[in-house]
């Protein structure tokens, strides 16, 4: 018994693994977005954390400092997480489905 693959099912494992990694990247914008919406404690560890890699997986393009739509006002950090990151996680399932179809071929 081999472990050998053939080109179908790498390219179904290589579809599943970017599908599984643009999720994993909406989670953390979504997760992000919700800590700013539930006024989490920025000093916890963990809550920098998932910040810190929203802020990363958003590209700057959804940034929620200079994103697409820029809130001003009364919790305007608030609704500059919800929209921009909330866009941002949708962009990137969109572009999973899209790559793994496209992979999947």
């Amino acid at each position: 018994m081999g472990l050998s693959m053939t080109l179908p099912q790498i390219r179904i494992r290589a579809a599943q693994l970017l599908w599984f990694l643009c999720v994993v990247f909406a989670l953390f914008l979504a997760l992000g977005a919700l800590t700013f919406a539930l006024s989490a404690n920025d000093a916890n560890g963990l809550v920098s954390f998932v910040r810190d890699v929203a802020g990363w997986v958003d590209l700057g393009v959804f940034s929620r400092d200079n994103g697409i739509k820029e809130f001003t006002g009364d919790n305007a950090d608030v609704k500059n997480a919800l929209f921009n990151w909330g866009i941002g996680a949708i962009f990137w399932l969109l572009l999973g489905r899209i790559l793994d179809r496209v992979v999947r071929g």
